[in-house]
């Protein structure tokens, strides 16, 4: 066995290198984590209703002996900034989703500054959490403040997804087997419901250009849907079993799915062509 001081700094980080006041062991399932977009929060369903939020990367007073000098960040960098501090949100329910607005937009300006007209107009990232009961609670990761409330789906909301333009528009994908279409500049106003899909739907990710949304559930298939028009594109085929994962390229020309067929499947989303299999 090696040395903990011989591990990857990374690894290092991830243990409980915290002091023990800091260091909640739930016991119970961790549903999902997330990083913020700029790399600042990392956020986890740590079981009991509760979501840790944690500054990113990890201060240098939490990182174990024998990393200080390898630290990422100086201590000059650390110091006299106010750094942000860990912060825990009770969200009433188990937590299943997780997501990140991206960060400084200026509709995210404009949402903080509606709900909190005695402060002045400052960049905000905000969470959104998906709950075991369908709601959907919206939070400012700086305070840890409750900002919306959002209610409709009939169960569990199992994933979340913003659009990366900074739009604030969000997606949620439920146990209900409906998505549903957000917008959190007119109050968390719902848009859209999308149905189709016979099953369960565990994920939804829209693409990096902002032109399509990708959703997968329990019935093996894959849908694709227009963000402009909240209308179905097409249905992608080819798992054998419950589709549980997908996620665009950076550059939005690839899909990747997942299921637990155990296979992982390339397509092109612009024409629906099964580029390759992954087994």
């Amino acid at each position: 066995m090696s040395p903990v001081s011989e591990e990857p700094l990374l690894l290092a980080e991830l243990k409980p290198g915290r002091p023990q006041q800091f260091d909640w062991k739930s016991s119970c399932e961790t549903w999902s984590v997330a990083f913020s977009p700029d790399g600042s929060w990392f956020a986890w369903s740590q079981g009991h209703c509760i979501v840790k939020l944690i500054p990113w990367p990890l201060e240098e007073q939490f990182i174990p002996k024998g990393f200080e000098a390898k630290s990422r960040s100086s201590k000059n960098d650390t110091k006299g900034r106010g750094s942000p501090k860990e912060k825990t949100l009770d969200c009433g329910q188990i937590v299943w989703g997780l997501a990140f607005s991206p960060w400084s937009s200026p509709p995210s300006r404009k949402l903080w500054a509606r709900h909190h007209p005695q402060v002045p107009d400052i960049s905000c990232l905000i969470l959104a959490t998906g709950l075991n009961d369908g709601q959907i609670k919206i939070w400012e990761v700086q305070t840890g403040l409750l900002l919306l409330n959002l209610s409709g789906h009939q169960d569990v909301v199992r994933d979340l997804s913003f659009t990366p333009s900074g739009s604030l528009i969000l997606v949620s994908a439920s146990r209900d087997k409906t998505l549903r279409i957000w917008d959190l500049n007119k109050h968390g106003k719902q848009i859209q419901v999308l149905s189709g899909h016979l099953q369960w739907v565990y994920c939804c990710s829209i693409s990096p250009d902002c032109s399509m949304l990708c959703s997968a559930a329990g019935e093996k298939s894959v849908f694709l849907w227009s963000m402009r028009s909240y209308t179905l594109i097409r249905k992608l085929e080819g798992h054998q079993s419950s589709v549980v994962s997908c996620d665009f390229s950076p550059d939005s020309a690839l899909l990747v799915t997942a299921s637990y067929d155990t296979n992982v499947i390339m397509w092109d989303p612009y024409t629906g062509e099964r580029l390759r299999l992954l087994q």
